[in-house]
């Protein structure tokens, strides 16, 4: 089992930047691949990035490619999102997900999921 528990979300302006973190529980951490996904209102959740248990492989969509970094520290058991040059598009409540294996950028194939973090960017 993981808990995962989201935090850094916020109001801020076009081309502004924020960090989120996902906190999980458990001794595992370092097992799993992580993910961030977001959903806005009448959309799907959608993918935003994913890293592999050791770091070494990321993975963007092409909406955040060049301005999110996804990373983690398996010591603290915590992913991050840091978000820069955000735009009115990237509003959505952020979701970070865990999973064993390979890194996918299919929602349905994260076992664990936090509750979310709203983030809304003003033009």
């Amino acid at each position: 089992q993981v808990q995962l528990v989201e935090s850094g979300g916020g109001l801020v302006q076009a081309g502004g930047s924020l960090r989120l973190s996902c906190a999980a529980s458990g001794r595992t951490f370092s097992r799993y691949v992580m993910g961030w996904f977001r959903q806005a209102p009448g959309k799907e959740r959608e993918f935003v990035a994913a890293i592999s248990w050791s770091g070494a492989l990321t993975d963007y969509s092409d909406s955040v490619k060049g301005r999110f970094t996804i990373s983690r520290d398996n010591a603290k058991n915590t992913v991050y999102l840091q978000m820069n040059s955000l735009k009115p598009e990237d509003t959505a409540v952020y979701y970070c997900a865990a999973k064993l294996a390979a890194v996918t950028r299919t929602p349905a194939s994260y076992d664990y999921w936090g509750q979310g973090t709203q983030v809304t960017v003003s033009s």
